[in-house]
């Protein structure tokens, strides 16, 4: 018996400890994220750190993978997905080290309806839920955004799928409900859609999540259109 209960408290200490240093990583990530976002790091440096980091997180995030990605906006489907055919996609140009001065559009706009643009579903008269497309750990993201930044994601954020060794970002979010290290499950709450953003906050934007997915190309993230993914998703 002590044996087994000796067994345990080890196993529980590196669990936990292997736990600790998951989180690390991610908050690493996410300060070398908003080091980037502000122009503040330089390319070549960017690039090797974020490199090594990435190598840690391969080794410590262990999750496994759904069948088929969760609609990322409970109560709404792929008709919410703006454009035609997912024609609004465009990467174009897009260089994740550019930051916050990128000029392309590398993701889909999926509206809600929003009216008069105080945040609330006209339905259900309540905030509408963004959701874990897949199982994940969050590496980086944002609770903090004031009308007058300039900052063009507002509140965002990044989620690392082991699985499949990609990203999704959900940006424009009036509350988020995760920090970097949270392990998140498909479907579950992380957010909940607002108007933060540079031009999101604007009257002449519709209320929308601004939804993007990421492959690891030369070390760094590089868009993907995941519009069919969309499509095949689940609706909760």
């Amino acid at each position: 018996m002590k044996k087994t209960f000796l067994t345990f408290i080890i196993s529980l200490f590196f669990v936990n400890a292997f736990s600790q240093d998951l989180r690390s990583t991610c908050e690493k990530i996410n300060g070398l994220n908003n080091r980037i976002l502000n122009g503040s790091i330089k390319r070549t440096e960017a690039v090797k750190e974020f490199a090594g980091l990435m190598a840690q997180l391969r080794v410590e995030a262990k999750i496994p993978a759904a069948v088929n990605w969760m609609f990322p906006l409970q109560g709404y489907k792929t008709n919410a997905i703006g454009g035609t055919n997912g024609n609004g996609y465009s990467d174009k140009g897009y260089n994740y080290l550019d930051g916050n001065k990128h000029s392309a559009h590398p993701a889909h706009d999926i509206f809600i309806n929003d009216k008069n643009q105080d945040d609330i579903d006209d339905r259900s008269q309540q905030p509408v839920n963004v959701l874990a497309v897949d199982n994940g750990i969050v590496v980086a993201c944002s609770n903090q955004w004031e009308p007058g930044s300039k900052m063009r994601g507002g509140k965002f954020i990044w989620v690392y799928h082991p699985a499949a060794n990609i990203f999704t970002y959900y940006a424009h979010n009036r509350a988020i409900t995760v920090k970097p290290g949270d392990e998140v499950k498909q479907g579950q709450k992380i957010a909940e859609v607002g108007r933060t953003g540079l031009n999101a906050y604007k009257k002449r934007s519709p209320t929308h999540l601004h939804f993007s997915a990421f492959k690891i190309a030369n070390g760094l993230p590089v868009p993907f259109n995941p519009y069919q993914q969309l499509k095949q998703s689940v609706k909760k």
